[in-house]
């Protein structure tokens, strides 16, 4: 089953994301801000996270940065999710070194097209 790990302060939208995703049998796993879901991801070692990039106590793109130099899930497929939908932010997103970007509020038929690009289906 494939894992994925959701790190999001907002907790309706972790609930919503969550149940529509374990419908679709992936395996959820729920962080609440960036520090806490770099821990998370190096205790669970999720196949794909979803990263929020407002987030309290570190925001999702330098939490996205920091993934990027830990070895053991450096490569985990990262998509970002934010309510910016600027192409700048978009781009800043992707220099930081996720692999993918979704604008909220999310369309649950391009977000599920983009995880299962990155790591096929659940």
């Amino acid at each position: 089953m494939t894992k994925i790990l959701v790190i999001e302060d907002n907790e309706m939208i972790q609930e919503i994301l969550s149940e529509r995703l374990l419908l679709r049998n992936f395996e959820i796993v729920v962080a609440g801000n960036g520090q806490e879901g770099l821990d998370k991801a190096q205790q669970e070692r999720p196949d794909l996270i979803l990263m929020d990039v407002s987030l309290p106590v570190l925001d999702g793109l330098e939490a996205t940065r920091r993934l990027r130099t830990m070895a053991d899930i450096q490569h985990t497929p990262v998509i970002a999710l934010t309510a910016h939908a600027l192409a700048e932010d978009r781009d800043n997103c992707l220099a930081a070194g996720c692999n993918d970007f979704e604008t909220k509020p999310i369309n649950f038929t391009s977000l599920i097209k983009k995880i299962t690009a990155l790591v096929g289906a659940a």
